[in-house]
């Protein structure tokens, strides 16, 4: 990227963050007026999440490309915010779909950046290849997608909320209903199933399919980043793949000191 392009980026980056600071305030304000309490309280937890960045820079020394942190600001107002206060996740059926794509590729992104810092680390004696280290990038973000859907099952059966959205199913196959007890899936069609009274022609799966489904385009989101990772490696820090992965500041410094000389 040019100098110009840049300082673009990073003009862009300040106007992402107040006005996304700006309509969280709002809605929190909104939601006090509504005694909502509970969204008073995912509004505030949004505020303090968007401090993440700053943390990540100030206390870990860890420099976020511009691109990679408006991506990181726009996901947590888009999970926390659309998601949740403004209830998205109900009202569009591909929204928890993009933000756990996006979750894949932002927790690659930051598996691949610690991989990658010790592997470049000087006191640190491994020298992992390419391939390796976005390998590692790739399982670091799919360990991260299991936890999260380890979390979403717990919240449903200790808590009483439903984060593993159900699916209806028309037809399934099942051991558990061959009439002989052997272990060979029966096919059976849904005519007709009794809930609290009411009738319905479908079966209503709890939570498997969800689960599957989020995994997969965590994957997807994964195999993403884990590519970008893999041409940022053999380019070291040029081109377009760049944008997205953080480094250490004094990483940063060094890159910035002969540009200054030149």
């Amino acid at each position: 990227m040019s100098g110009k392009e840049i300082s673009q980026v990073g003009k862009g980056k300040v106007v992402v963050y107040i006005v996304i600071r700006v309509l969280v305030v709002a809605v929190m304000i909104a939601q006090i007026f509504n005694h909502n309490w509970d969204n008073v309280f995912t509004c505030a937890l949004t505020l303090i999440l968007l401090l993440l960045p700053s943390f990540l820079s100030s206390k870990l020394h860890i420099v976020l490309p511009n691109t990679l942190e408006i991506i990181i600001i726009c996901f947590i107002f888009a999970a926390e915010i659309l998601g949740e206060v403004k209830e998205y996740y109900v009202l569009f059926d591909r929204w928890d779909d993009m933000l756990h794509t996006l979750n894949g590729f932002l927790a690659a992104a930051i598996g691949f950046a610690m991989i990658d810092i010790l592997n470049r680390h000087e006191k640190v004696a491994i020298n992992l290849s390419p391939a390796f280290v976005a390998l590692v990038a790739f399982c670091f973000s799919m360990t991260i997608g299991v936890l999260w859907e380890f979390f979403e099952c717990s919240m449903d059966m200790f808590f009483g909320k439903d984060m593993q959205k159900d699916t209806w199913l028309t037809a399934f196959n099942s051991v558990a209903l061959n009439p002989d007890g052997a272990n060979v899936p029966v096919h059976v069609d849904v005519e007709s199933v009794v809930v609290n009274g009411q009738t319905w022609d479908k079966y209503l799966d709890i939570g498997l399919y969800d689960t599957m489904h989020d995994l997969f385009v965590n994957f997807l989101g994964a195999v993403t980043f884990s590519v970008f990772g893999l041409i940022y490696i053999k380019n070291r820090g040029k081109g377009f793949a760049a944008r997205f992965i953080p480094t250490l500041k004094k990483d940063k410094d060094q890159k910035e000191k002969p540009s200054k000389t030149a």
